[in-house]
């Protein structure tokens, strides 16, 4: 298959959604960075979806009201306006950590340019304040706001409501504007936490390389000719046979008190000469 910005499309496997890979240890917070990096995600999808509705039922109002008596408009724009914004975000905080899920599972191991990994942080950090921003605006707007009708009396304005039955004019009473608000702040706190992962996980890569201390460890014992201890405290290496090296250092010292039986007979030869 193609390769694509470096990036091998053979990987893409679904045997890589398997618990035994997926959820696997062998590199830097792989399962911490899966699991926040998808509640982000969920939370704020949820969130973008719950808001899509309530939305939905406003635009309709209008078209309702205006429909039903063309003097008369709601005016609902401002609850419209953050709701679409909401939408936005959903999508980018998506697209920012649904690739780096992505990445990260199908490309482990691949090799990111500087200007590839400042993208990566810039992009977290934006999301970071996008989400903080559509928190606070949506929270005011539902909490404080409310849509209001101009063009008609109250008894003609009460008459086209009830008619049409559907989205409270006071925000603050629409059930699914209420929960998308909800789910949107813990969806902001997890974008966040994802984001500050995502710069984490950057900087270790450029350390450490993107598999874990325990992974590099075990690798590094395994290696040929590799130090590593042995219970009794020794330092002696290893081969690939298994036998073992002398350290720089290492004598073969004769115990104390112990003599070379042929010594007093060389001694002896020598005198005779």
């Amino acid at each position: 298959m193609a390769v694509i910005w470096g990036l091998d499309l053979r990987e893409i496997q679904w045997g890589k959604f398997k618990n035994s890979y997926m959820w696997n240890n062998e590199y830097h917070l792989r399962r911490t960075k899966f699991i926040i990096y998808q509640l982000a995600m969920i939370l704020c999808v949820v969130s973008e979806s719950l808001g899509t509705a309530a939305l939905s039922d406003y635009v309709d109002q209008q078209n309702f009201v205006a429909k039903q008596n063309p003097a008369a408009h709601v005016h609902n724009n401002d609850f419209i306006g953050i709701a679409s914004y909401n939408i936005f975000v959903g999508v980018f905080v998506a697209t920012v950590f649904g690739a780096a899920f992505f990445f990260d599972l199908f490309w482990p191991t691949r090799h990111e340019s500087a200007s590839v990994k400042t993208a990566w942080k810039a992009c977290a950090v934006f999301a970071c304040m996008l989400a903080l921003a559509d928190a606070l605006a949506y929270t005011d707007i539902v909490a404080t706001r409310s849509a209001y009708v101009t063009g008609t009396n109250a008894a003609e304005t009460q008459r086209l409501l009830a008619d049409y039955g559907g989205s409270p004019l006071e925000y603050r009473h629409n059930g699914r504007a209420i929960a998308s608000v909800v789910f949107l702040w813990p969806g902001m706190v997890f974008t966040v936490v994802s984001t500050y992962l995502l710069w984490h996980s950057i900087d270790h890569i450029d350390m450490y390389g993107p598999k874990s201390t325990h992974a590099r460890t075990r690798d590094e014992v395994g290696k040929p000719g590799v130090e590593k201890p042995i219970e009794n405290g020794s330092l002696a290496d290893s081969t690939a046979d298994g036998d073992t090296l002398t350290q720089p250092g290492q004598i073969h010292a004769k115990p104390e008190g112990f003599h070379d039986r042929n010594a007093a007979a060389n001694e002896q030869q020598y005198s005779a000469v």
